[in-house]
């Protein structure tokens, strides 16, 4: 059962909406993830110092919380490591397809009422729903 955690997810949301906002504001760019990563290595690594420090500081905002609260991110998955390497690889072909992630259309294209972020941020969460859907109810689970 996962912990209902209101006020961490609402401080949590908020960091990522200041993110966004600021990247936009001061760097003229959208905060997807897997832009900020494609455009990290080259030949698109004109402009890696920004993409770098985005990414460090992902990395280190989590150990940060851990250093300060001393409260441990328990993170378990008894998904078998071949299908966590099969969704990933479907994860990407998608972010291809879709011309980007969900922190891109998700936070970013929604916020600027972009009907081509809207319209796959509902395809994300409508393919995930039927995604935990088939493999809870009908595969039974992995």
């Amino acid at each position: 059962m996962t912990e209902f955690t209101p006020l961490t997810s609402l401080a949590g949301g908020a960091l990522i909406g200041l993110a966004a906002v600021l990247l936009m504001a001061l760097h003229g760019r959208i905060a997807g993830i897997s832009g900020i990563i494609g455009g990290i290595l080259p030949p698109a690594a004109a402009d890696w110092g920004w993409r770098a420090a985005f990414l460090a500081g992902a990395i280190a905002a989590p150990a940060l919380i851990i250093a300060l609260t001393g409260h441990d991110i328990a993170f378990a998955s008894t998904t078998p490591t071949f299908w966590l390497i099969v969704s990933g690889l479907i994860v990407g072909v998608g972010v291809t397809l879709g011309s980007g992630c969900t922190s891109g259309h998700g936070v970013c294209g929604m916020a600027r009422l972009s009907v081509r972020s809207i319209a796959a941020t509902l395809t994300f969460m409508a393919t995930t729903g039927i995604t935990v859907y088939v493999v809870r109810h009908i595969v039974g689970g992995l």
